[in-house]
Order: C-alpha cells, then structure tokens, then sequence
C-alpha cells in the first residue's frame, strides 16, 4: 500500500485471479481490519487504489471492473449495512471511476441516513487540498519526475509519477510520499546534481503534463514499478480529476 506501512497485508495476493463477483466478502473482511484502524484519509485512499489495481488483474479492462464494483460490490456493501461496508463505500467514493464515486457516494449517504457509524475521515476523503507541484528532469529530457502535492488539514502528502520520453512520455512508475518538506528536500537533491534541472509549475500545467502521461500509456519494467504503477492507479486518476476539476 505505502512504504511507510510494510507491515500491512499484500492486498494483490488477497484477491487475484479471482472473480470479482466472487470477492465481496473478503473485501468486506479486509476493509473490517484495515480501514477500522486508520485515522488519515490518504491511507484509506492508498488501501483502495490497491485492492482496485488488485482486482483488475481479474478483469477484462478497467472500464469493466468499475462497472462491475459498480454494480455488485456497491450494492453488496449497502446490504452489509455496516460500519466496515460503509468506510469501503466512502473509499469507492475517493478513487473509483466517475460513475463508481456517484454511485458509492450515494449508497454511502443512505447508510449514514441509518445511523451506520462512518469512518472519522469520511467528510474529507476524496477532496484533499491542492498544493505545490514540480517537476525535474535530467538535462537531456530522456527523464522527467513529474509531483503534485495535496493536504488533509495540516496532512501533505504528495504523488509522483516517473515519465519515460524515450517511451513516448509514458509513466514508468508511481509513488506516494507523506511530509512536509517534500518540496525543499526534492529541490535540494535536484541542486546537487548539474545534469538535472528542477522547476516549479502550476498546478494546472501538472495536469496538462499528467493529462499527457495517462494518454501515453504506461510503461513499468521493473517488478516493483509495476506493483507500484498498478497499486496507485485509481488514486492517481483519482487526483487527475481533483486537478481537472480546478482548471
């Protein structure tokens, strides 16, 4: 999920190749554990862009497994009726598909209509505070490190995604970093190093540049980049929608 959180179980060992139909009670049972003992948003939104990349390694396409948690695992979890069912409902609400976030969202308002008890992050998860956002690069431009940063109250955490322009600007890898020294400490290390070039950008360049990495495609080699890349999927598209909503 996060590499400040190792301890945590391997959700795409969890769930995959399964059907996701088959799933729900699992999930249920993971969310039960997981998201019951996490008092930050982003760690719930990281827990469910995991467990999505998971299941998508049962799915046709993406487009169908949204469909699918759409309509099987949303209406399953309002049946549940419970405080687990319902934090797993806020997650959908976070990083699902457009169609995913509406549709969870509103089961999930029917369930607190019922006094189901929400999670203590449920009124923010989804609407972080945009920030700073920045990019670096090696001189050449055969590389760019391409960050936004986000806030929950005095929370920041920000997400990265490494391009490969050798590749077309496809994304070669993601990641999510908590603190609040990211920037400083990025742009100090980029300093070091005359054959890398760090710049400041506007967040609605971010999401011009990160607009232009989704359409690339993705490109990960490497085991743990495509963990990661799979693993961080929904909430950096996710974030892309944050970011389109702002202009």
């Amino acid at each position: 999920m996060d590499a400040d959180r190792p301890g945590e179980p391997d959700v795409a060992s969890l769930f995959a190749p399964v059907a996701v139909e088959e799933t729900f009670d699992g999930v249920l049972i993971e969310a039960r554990q997981v998201l019951g003992d996490l008092d930050d948003p982003v760690d719930a939104e990281l827990w469910g862009s995991d467990l999505i990349g998971a299941l998508a390694s049962s799915a046709v396409s993406q487009a169908s497994l949204m469909n699918t948690l759409t309509g099987s695992l949303v209406p399953a979890a309002e049946a549940a009726s419970t405080p687990a069912s319902l934090a797993l409902l806020r997650v959908f609400a976070a990083v699902g598909s457009p169609a995913l976030r509406a549709a969870a969202g509103q089961a999930a308002a029917r369930l607190r209509d019922q006094d189901v008890a929400d999670p203590p992050w449920a009124d923010v998860i989804g609407a972080p505070r945009i920030g700073d956002c920045w990019h670096y690069a090696d001189v050449g431009g055969r590389q760019e490190s391409l960050t936004m940063s986000f806030a929950y109250g005095d929370k920041q955490h920000a997400i990265s995604v490494l391009l490969d322009h050798g590749r077309g600007g496809r994304i070669r890898d993601t990641w999510v970093t908590k603190g609040s020294r990211l920037r400083d400490d990025t742009e100090r290390e980029a300093g070091r190093d005359p054959l890398v070039v760090f710049e400041m950008i506007g967040a609605a360049d971010a999401r011009l540049r990160l607009e232009r990495a989704i359409s690339a495609g993705e490109c990960a080699e490497q085991p743990d980049q495509v963990d990661d890349v799979v693993a961080h999927r929904a909430l950096l598209r996710a974030r892309f929608d944050l970011l389109a909503a702002q202009g």
